[in-house]
C-alpha cells in the first residue's frame, strides 16, 4: 500500500502530539510550546520541548527530535504502517485502502462534439423583493467563468479532487457575481472574511451550468452526483440550482462535496451532493477541518451548517455538524479523542430533546470513565446561530460553560417524564435509567456513579417533586385544530379569560407588535407593508368564533360571578349555540372537565395562555411558510415567533410549571 507524501504531512500536522507525549511525561505550557522532562532519557531538569503549531519535538539534552510518526516509531516502537494507522484513527484522515485507490479518483475526460442537449427552461421565479438591489448587475452566465486547468487534449484523465476544487471556485465566482445571492449571507450576519474562510458560493438557476463550464468533465460530474440524467428523456441536469453553496471538506481540507440551501424557505431547504468515491457522509463532520486548523481545544456538536459558521465567526472554534443526519458513534468517538469532554447542543423543542436522548444512547457504549458528555439546550427554541444574533458571542460562551453534566441532564429528563411523587413512577424512572446505563462500557464505574447520584436525588424528593428548569416539563403536541378547540373549551369553563383580550395582551407584552421596527428602513425602501398580526378572525375556527360571540353577549354578572357553577354556566352558553356546535362541544366537554380542569379557576389562566401561545405559534409558522419567497417578510415572522417564545418561557411556562407540579 503506497501512502502519498501529502497524506503523511497531513497526518503529522493534525496529530495530537502533545497528548501523545503527555501520556509518558508531564508537559507544562512554556510560551507557545510545552516543556517537560525528556521521555527518551532520564533527566531531572526539563529540557524537552513540544511545539503544537509545528507539531515537532526536540530535546536539548539527548537531541532527540521528530514528528508524530517519528515519536511512535522511536518511542512506542511502532512499525511505519502501525504508526500511520494509529494516526489515521486519531485524526480521522483515511488511508488508501489499496493500490487501486488512486484509480477510483480518476475519470476519462471527453471533448463533446456538440453542446449539452438543452433542458427546457426552468419555471422558477424568484421574486424576493428583500433581495432587490438598486445596483443589481446583469445575471452572469455560466460561461463567463473559465476553469484554470489544461485543455482536455493535454489531460487524458481527470481527478475528482481537482474537479471539485474547480467547481468550488466557480460557485464562489458566481456568488460574488450575483448580488441577490451574496445578500443572503450578508443578511444572515456573515462577514466577507467568514464567507471566504468557508468558501461559500452560489449555484445559478440554469439546468446545465456545470456542463457548460466543464464540458470535458461530464463523467466526473456524474460520478460526483452533481450532474444527473433524467429517466424520462435522457437529458442531463444539475443537482444544485439557484441555491447558496456550502463546500464540504474532509479532514485534509479538500473539497469532497457540496450542500445547497434554498434562498427562501422552499423545501427541501438543504440538498447534499451524493456519496461518491471521495464523499461518505457517515465519516464527515462539517467544520472539523476549520476547527482543527484553528487548533480548537473544545468541541461542540450542533445541528446546522450556519450554526458552525456563526460560532466560528464569533471566535468560538470547535463547532461541528453531521451531514444532515444524526451524529453517529464513530464521529463522537473521534471528537472524544481530540478532547475527552464533548458538548452536544440541541434545540429546546421536543424534537431537539428526542435527538439529545438518541445521541446519548448512541454514545453510551464508548463513554469510558475518562470521557465526559455535556448537554447544551438553548432556550426559546434558539439554535446557536439565532442565539448569537439575539444575545451575542459572550452570552453563547457562558451558555456553553453552563452546559449540563450527564448526571444533571439525565435527572432533568427523568423529572420531566415521570411523576416522582409516586413510588411506581420512581421505579419506572430507575428502570429507564438502568436501561441506559446497561449500554455503558463493561467495567465502567460511571454506571454505578450515575445510578447512585440519581437514586439519591429521587430519594431526597420525599413527597415533593422539583421539576427541572432546564428541560421543559410541559409537552404540548396538539395539532392546530385541537389547539383551537381547547381554547374554546377553556373559554366555556371560564369566560372571564376573555377580559382583558388575551390575544392583544400577548401580542403587546411579548413585543410581537414591535418586532419589525428594526427592519422599518428596508420595508420603506421596498414599499412593503408590515404583515398583519394574529387576530381572533385569522386564528379562529367557526366553532371558536361562535363561542366568543356568545360569551361577549352574556351579562357581566354571569361572566364574573365566582359563585356560579362552572358546569352550569358552560351548559347555559352551549344552549345558546347552533345545533352543530352544540353537538361538537357536548362530545368534548365532559372529557375536558375530567382530564384538564384539575386546578382552581384562577390557576387556569397560565394554562390557557400556554395553549393560546401554541395556536399563535402555529399561525406564525404557517404565515412564514406562505411568505417564504420573501426573505424580508419571512424574517419578520421569524422575529415575531422568537419574541413570543421568549415571553412565553419567562412569563408563562415558569408559573405554569409551579401550578402543574403542586
Amino acid at each position: 500500500m503506497q501512502i502519498p507524501e501529502i497524506l503523511l504531512e497531513q497526518l503529522n500536522s493534525q496529530a495530537d502530539l502533545v497528548g501523545m507525549i503527555g501520556k509518558h511525561t508531564t508537559l507544562k505550557p512554556a510560551g507557545r510550546e510545552f516543556k517537560g522532562c525528556c521521555p527518551f532519557h532520564g533527566e531531572k531538569t526539563p529540557s524537552f520541548y513540544v511545539n503544537p503549531e509545528t507539531n515537532l519535538y526536540y530535546c536539548f539534552g539527548c537531541h532527540a527530535k521528530g514528528n508524530a510518526i517519528g515519536f511512535l516509531k522511536d518511542f512506542e516502537r511502532f512499525s511505519f504502517i502501525e504508526a500511520v494507522t494509529y494516526l489515521s484513527e486519531q485524526t480521522g484522515i483515511e488511508l488508501p485502502k489499496d493500490d487501486n485507490y488512486q484509480k477510483k479518483l480518476k475519470y476519462k475526460k471527453i471533448i463533446k462534439s456538440e453542446g449539452a442537449k438543452p433542458y427546457p427552461a426552468a419555471h422558477h421565479h424568484f421574486d424576493d423583493t428583500s433581495l432587490q438591489d438598486s445596483n443589481h448587475k446583469p445575471t452572469v452566465i455560466a460561461t463567463d467563468w473559465q476553469p484554470n486547468q489544461p485543455p482536455a487534449q493535454e489531460q487524458a484523465q481527470g481527478d475528482l479532487y481537482s474537479l471539485l476544487d474547480s467547481i468550488c471556485q466557480y460557485y464562489q465566482f458566481m456568488l460574488h457575481s450575483t448580488p441577490a445571492a451574496k445578500q443572503y449571507f450578508l443578511d444572515r450576519g456573515l462577514s466577507e472574511q467568514t464567507i471566504t474562510a468557508f468558501g461559500l458560493g452560489y449555484a445559478p438557476e440554469g439546468w446545465q451550468h456545470l456542463e457548460q463550464v466543464f464540458p470535458q468533465d461530464l463523467e466526473g460530474l456524474q460520478i460526483l452526483g452533481l450532474v444527473r440524467q433524467s429517466k424520462t428523456d435522457g437529458r442531463t441536469f444539475d443537482l444544485l440550482r439557484h441555491r447558496v453553496i456550502f463546500p464540504i471538506r474532509d479532514n485534509q481540507g479538500r473539497v469532497i462535496g457540496f450542500a445547497g440551501r434554498s434562498l427562501g424557505d422552499e423545501m427541501p431547504k438543504y440538498i447534499n451532493s451524493s456519496e461518491s468515491p471521495v464523499f461518505q457522509k457517515q465519516h464527515i463532520l462539517y467544520g472539523l477541518y476549520e476547527a482543527r486548523k484553528q487548533k480548537a481545544s473544545d468541541y461542540l456538536v450542533v445541528e446546522g451548517y450556519m450554526d458552525v459558521i456563526s460560532l466560528y465567526q464569533a471566535g468560538i472554534y470547535g463547532a461541528v455538524a453531521p451531514m444532515g443526519t444524526a451524529v453517529n458513534q464513530k464521529q463522537i468517538e473521534r471528537l472524544l479523542r481530540y478532547n475527552p469532554k464533548l458538548t452536544l447542543c440541541f434545540d429546546g423543542d421536543n424534537a431537539g430533546q428526542r435527538a439529545a436522548w438518541r445521541t446519548l444512547e448512541v454514545a453510551a457504549p464508548i463513554l469510558y470513565d475518562d470521557k465526559e458528555l455535556r448537554f447544551l439546550i438553548l432556550p426559546d427554541n434558539h439554535d446557536p446561530d439565532t442565539y448569537i444574533q439575539a444575545h451575542g458571542a459572550e452570552a453563547m460562551r457562558q451558555a456553553i460553560d453552563k452546559a449540563l453534566s450527564l448526571s444533571a441532564y439525565l435527572y432533568s429528563v427523568l423529572a420531566s417524564q415521570y411523576d416522582l411523587t409516586r413510588p411506581e413512577s420512581k421505579a419506572h424512572a430507575m428502570a429507564a435509567l438502568r436501561e441506559l446505563t446497561e449500554q455503558l462500557p463493561k467495567g465502567s464505574s460511571l454506571k454505578w456513579w450515575l445510578s447512585s447520584d440519581i437514586y439519591q436525588k429521587i430519594k431526597a424528593l420525599g413527597n415533593n417533586r422539583y421539576p427541572s428548569s432546564t428541560v421543559d416539563v410541559i409537552d404540548y403536541t396538539h395539532d392546530a385544530t385541537d389547539t383551537i378547540s381547547e381554547i374554546g373549551l377553556y373559554l366555556l369553563h371560564n369566560p372571564a379569560l376573555l377580559t382583558p383580550d388575551p390575544l392583544a395582551y400577548i401580542i403587546t407584552n411579548s413585543g410581537m407588535d414591535t418586532a419589525h421596527l428594526a427592519l422599518s428602513e428596508r420595508l420603506t425602501n421596498q414599499a412593503i407593508t408590515p404583515p398583519e398580526l394574529p387576530s381572533w378572525q385569522n386564528l379562529a375556527s367557526p366553532m371558536l368564533s361562535e363561542i366568543i360571540a356568545t360569551i361577549q353577549a352574556l351579562p357581566d354578572e354571569l361572566v364574573y360571578d365566582d359563585t356560579v357553577d362552572a358546569n352550569q354556566r358552560a351548559y347555559f352558553i352551549i344552549a345558546a349555540m347552533s345545533d352543530e356546535t352544540k353537538q361538537q362541544l357536548t362530545t368534548h366537554w365532559q372529557h375536558f372537565t375530567q382530564t384538564k380542569i384539575t386546578q382552581k379557576v384562577q390557576d387556569n389562566r397560565p394554562l390557557f395562555f400556554e395553549i393560546l401561545c401554541n395556536a399563535i405559534q402555529d399561525w406564525l409558522k404557517n404565515e412564514q411558510q406562505k411568505n417564504s419567497r420573501s426573505l424580508l417578510l419571512s424574517e419578520i415572522y421569524k422575529r415575531r415567533l422568537q419574541a413570543l417564545n421568549h415571553w412565553d418561557a419567562l412569563h408563562n411556562k415558569a408559573p405554569l410549571a409551579e401550578i402543574l407540579t403542586k
